[in-house]
């Protein structure tokens, strides 16, 4: 999967058993997520009730808010996390043309629109993998401008605005302009997002104060109300509620 590396966060199939009907949260990250319902469809829309639909494949954009993905019975299927530049190499649109949005994959790339069909026999990770590197080849290694590509991993690494827009020589305004038009998010939600991603996986590993001051959060209560704006629910609750279902799905970010 080497070919795919610059474009796939994450890729793996997941079992989830039957349970009490229950609703999961689906988080905000960094990742553009495409998934694909193995054997059933799977039932997802936002937090609010919006864009609700039981779909074969989903694929979301980025966003600053939790996603509602209902349960009624067992749960298989396969989750591939994207970058924005694997937005455009492997899917053939700009992430940010995907933001808040969740739309089926053949709304998306139509030359996949049978992948959701495909992966119903054989290895699915593999179907996947070889649907991927084919769409890549089709397409070629498109990616944002690279001084977006670096300012976007500056962000995600913590940096200041100010600072990343300095570091690949644009004025802040300029690189508001360039993230927005790439990701669908402005500098300061990007940052935002990248630290509670980068908190989610250390929850549950560590203290909540060594999280909050590992991931640049001013102090507990600081990491505690942006999880209560970003999630839904303060960390404590995630943890409680939301962390065994994650663990059935591989653990977060974890590749398969």
């Amino acid at each position: 999967m080497s070919v795919l590396a610059p474009y796939v966060t994450s890729l793996q199939a997941y079992d989830v058993p039957a349970g009490a009907p229950a609703v999961h949260r689906g988080l905000p990250d960094t990742s553009l997520t495409l998934v694909l319902g193995l054997g059933r469809p799977v039932d997802v829309g936002w937090a609010d009730g919006t864009g609700r639909a039981a779909r074969w494949s989903t694929v979301s954009g980025l966003h600053a808010g939790p996603a509602a993905i209902h349960q009624d019975g067992p749960q298989r299927g396969v989750s591939v996390g994207l970058t924005p530049a694997g937005a455009r190499a492997l899917l053939g649109v700009p992430a940010a043309a995907l933001a808040g949005e969740l739309l089926e994959l053949a709304d998306v790339a139509p030359d996949l629109a049978d992948l959701p069909e495909r992966v119903q026999g054989g290895s699915p990770v593999a179907v996947v993998v070889q649907a991927l590197s084919a769409a890549l080849a089709r397409r070629g290694a498109v990616g944002p401008r690279a001084e977006v590509g670096r300012a976007l991993a500056r962000l995600a690494r913590g940096g200041r605005v100010e600072e990343a827009a300095a570091e690949v020589g644009l004025s802040r305004r300029r690189l508001g302009t360039l993230v927005r038009d790439e990701t669908g998010l402005t500098p300061k939600a990007y940052q935002r997002v990248a630290r509670f991603s980068a908190s989610r996986v250390l929850l549950g590993r560590r203290s909540l104060a060594e999280v909050a001051a590992t991931c640049g959060y001013a102090d507990q209560g600081h990491l505690a109300r942006e999880w209560s704006a970003l999630a839904g629910c303060p960390p404590s609750t995630w943890l409680r509620e939301e962390f065994p279902f994650l663990q059935d799905l591989g653990g977060p970010g974890d590749p398969d």
